[in-house]
């Protein structure tokens, strides 16, 4: 299965691909999906070459190979795919019904991650936690300065997509980077995996923002403040993407919670600002292939927007697949709007200025425009960064993220300073 898939792959049949992913996965992932996806894989790394042998990833539930789960859980395969100027892995596993159950794009590379130069590990302790009950409680890392506080904490929200709790993108983990930093300079940090990189293989049949992100920071939140080490009165969120764009509803959620910091905050509509990203990307690989996915998704962005959508509209109509209750809920949110009603919340904003996902224009002049007159409001614009916040020239490409790098230290000097001041 996993060979006749990574077949379909390199001849294009997107249509074909998806009759052999489980129902659960044919819901959240549609053809045009799949299409924009490998749009945005090839605009990054050019054209595909090859598409190697299927081979199978160690599994929590498997034996030492990760061939057999003891269990009868999907075994994990991962597929190398070499193209002009780089390369990517497609990561899926193979049910005990011969059907595909969870599917994600991944960089790959020989690189590790390597410490920044600011971060300094004899400054800080790190442990393992677990936030939640029951079968979706999700992992994390509690970052602790060294000495007793109270320190002031941050709960890091990773962007959209199924993210570890590092924000892994090949060599690169620009949460962990952020961790390290502000836990070298006394701010304690809580990181978690996110239930959709946790367990791949359980899509919820209807996931919303609220549903992926809420559960998850409030637990974190409240762990932190059962830490002696850790100020009660000075826990923050500090959301990056779209974790920034729920950081205000988490915060309405918890009254608590001392201020967010906002990196990257995508305030436009999602529907426009997935049309704007394609139309960008496309004209990195212009082409049919690329002309057909913008199209797809106009059309999809539009009734998305539109008064027609009801919780019944079948996803495969829906940007990325997603189904009505994700664009539903994202509709009836607006998060610049949340963010002026939390009167005298302390907000620190910062945005790349070659960010093409989260753009000054689009973004960050909502953001500017409806808290300008609020004087515990502080917003920069780091002119030289990407949507990592990782230094470079020139217009911003995919193939950055796939090149090693680390936040900018500038970056991670404004949020301690910010953080540590108040």
């Amino acid at each position: 299965m996993a060979r006749d898939f990574a077949a379909l792959l390199r001849t294009e049949r997107f249509a074909d691909t998806v009759r052999l992913f489980a129902p659960p996965l044919r819901a959240a992932v549609s053809a045009e999906a799949l299409r924009l996806a490998w749009v945005t894989q090839t605009a990054a790394q050019g054209p595909v070459c090859a598409i190697g042998e299927p081979t199978v990833l160690p599994d929590r539930s498997a034996g030492a190979d990760g061939a057999d789960a003891a269990d009868g859980s999907p075994v994990r395969f991962r597929i190398p795919v070499t193209c002009a100027d780089g390369g990517f892995t497609v990561v899926t596993s193979v049910g005990g019904d011969d059907l595909l159950h969870g599917l994600r794009f991944a960089p790959h590379g020989d690189a590790e991650w390597q410490p920044p130069h600011y971060a300094d590990p004899s400054r800080f302790t790190e442990r393992d936690v677990q936030l939640g009950t029951g079968p979706l409680a999700v992992p994390g890392t509690l970052s602790l300065p060294a000495g007793p506080g109270p320190w002031p904490a941050v709960v890091l929200l990773s962007g959209g997509g199924a993210f570890d709790r590092d924000g892994t993108s090949g060599a690169n983990k620009p949460l962990k980077d952020l961790a390290w930093g502000l836990a070298s300079r006394q701010v304690a940090v809580l990181r978690f995996d996110k239930a959709s990189f946790a367990y791949p293989d359980q899509i919820p049949s209807d996931p919303t923002m609220s549903g992926e992100y809420l559960p998850p920071a409030l637990a974190a939140v409240r762990l932190l403040r059962q830490q002696s080490e850790v100020d009660p009165q000075r826990i923050h969120l500090l959301g990056h993407s779209m974790g920034g764009r729920v950081a205000p509803r988490i915060a309405a959620a918890d009254p608590s919670i001392a201020g967010l910091v906002l990196l990257a905050a995508d305030a436009q509509p999602m529907h426009e600002a997935a049309v704007r990203v394609a139309r960008y990307l496309a004209t990195l690989d212009p082409g049919p292939n690329a002309d057909n996915a913008v199209a797809a998704l106009v059309g999809q962005a539009a009734l998305a927007a539109s008064p027609d959508l009801a919780l019944d509209t079948p996803s495969e109509l829906l940007p990325f697949g997603f189904p009505a209750a994700f664009w539903l809920d994202g509709r009836d949110y607006d998060p610049v709007a949340a963010a002026v009603g939390l009167t005298d919340l302390p907000m620190l904003i910062l945005q790349g200025g070659r960010d093409y996902q989260v753009t000054e224009a689009d973004d960050l002049t909502r953001w500017r425009h409806a808290l300008a007159d609020r004087p515990e409001v502080t917003i920069r614009l780091h002119q030289d960064a990407n949507h990592f916040f990782f230094a470079g020239s020139g217009p911003a490409t995919p193939a950055e993220y796939a090149r090693p790098g680390h936040v900018e230290a500038a970056v991670v000097e404004d949020i301690a300073t910010w953080l540590t001041r108040r």
